[in-house]
């Protein structure tokens, strides 16, 4: 074995340790996540449901910002949002905290855990593209690390633009490492190079641009589920129904709908674009590398049908009667088809895109 061999082997080792390092941090990322929602004061999270069903012209208070990750704090009652449907205008919840100083410790602690471990991680990421010299992205194995590396990333951006997205924590870390979990059980491949196909910038452009749609579409699926939850809680207490001890303790402390339904419509919006370039971007690489820019290979139809359901979700959005809750299963049914592009088309379908190993 010649030097430069084994130094390659040495990386990749090294990748490995540290893939497995961060996720021992994310897992005490979890648990400071689930001490912030356990342990936050639920004594102010009632002024949330108070809100909820008090006249609409009794709805307009002051909203006071945490200091970490953008946690609102409900001292009073938020200035209102409007729903999308329009029939309701509710004030955003107090966050996991609670509006709690305890609750916000925890809260504190998860955000600087999860941030160290995006740190290991990406740390993995680059090793494993120093131990074969290319775009660390050439198989299921490195796409679902850089993904979630990614994905972590996204968060942790809104934070530093002081969004109110801390709420993401808890299932973004949950998920990291079930992707994680999966990667490194599941669809670990050695280090290797790829084939000549492959070796082409593009791989850089088309992957890159993929991997960073795909973690956005994430951020407002996550938006779109709680919105569901939250919207179905709000609409209990709107008729007069009493929700249970989940529902006060957790989907009080959530924003309003209307927040969530917003803040999914705009990531979805924002990125969508990009996802059309994405598929332009490897339409071209295909004419490079197979001789034509479109074969109906699984990847490129489901590539496509996942444009056609989100910009089915966009128009929707802009259609009367197909707002709020009907749009947001239409962005469910369009992230789980690029879910279905990510994992079943690699693993289960007979595909040109699967020939660079699982």
């Amino acid at each position: 074995m010649n030097l430069a061999a084994a130094t390659n082997e040495s990386l990749a080792e090294m990748s490995n340790v540290l893939i497995y390092s961060s996720m021992a941090v994310y897992t005490l990322a979890f648990l400071a996540h689930i001490a912030e929602w356990v342990l936050g004061s639920r004594s102010k999270v009632g002024r949330t449901a108070a809100a909820l069903t008090a006249p609409a012209t009794a709805q307009v208070g002051v909203q006071v910002r945490g200091q970490a990750g953008g946690t609102a704090v409900l001292d009073k009652p938020q200035v209102v949002t409007r729903s999308a449907t329009g029939a309701r205008d509710v004030p955003d919840g107090p966050g996991a905290a609670g509006g709690d100083e305890k609750g916000d410790l925890y809260g504190r602690i998860a955000v600087s855990l999860t941030t160290l471990a995006f740190l290991v991680e990406a740390a993995g990421v680059v090793t494993r593209a120093l131990s074969v010299q290319r775009a660390p992205w050439g198989n299921m194995y490195e796409f679902s690390t850089t993904f979630s590396t990614v994905v972590v990333g996204a968060y942790l951006g809104f934070l530093v633009a002081k969004k109110n997205v801390r709420w993401l924590g808890l299932p973004l870390v949950t998920t990291v490492l079930l992707d994680l979990g999966i990667a490194t059980t599941w669809l670990y491949t050695e280090s290797d190079q790829l084939v000549p196909a492959l070796h082409s910038y593009w791989l850089w452009i088309h992957v890159s641009t993929a991997i960073f749609c795909g973690a956005v579409f994430y951020l407002g699926a996550v938006a779109t589920l709680l919105y569901l939850f939250r919207d179905s809680y709000e609409n209990t207490l709107a008729n007069g129904g009493t929700p249970g001890g989940f529902a006060r303790s957790v989907l009080e402390r959530l924003p309003a709908a209307a927040s969530l339904d917003k803040f999914a419509y705009r990531v979805n919006a924002a990125i969508f674009p990009l996802w059309t370039f994405t598929i332009i971007a490897g339409a071209i690489w295909a004419g490079d590398a197979w001789g034509r820019y479109w074969g109906w290979d699984a990847k490129e139809v489901w590539s496509f049908i996942t444009w056609v359901a989100y910009a089915a979700y966009l128009h929707a959005r802009a259609t009367a009667g197909w707002k709020g809750r009907k749009a947001a299963y239409v962005a469910l049914i369009a992230f789980a088809c690029w879910l279905f592009n990510y994992y079943g088309v690699n693993m289960f379908v007979n595909s040109l895109h699967s020939y660079a190993g699982v």
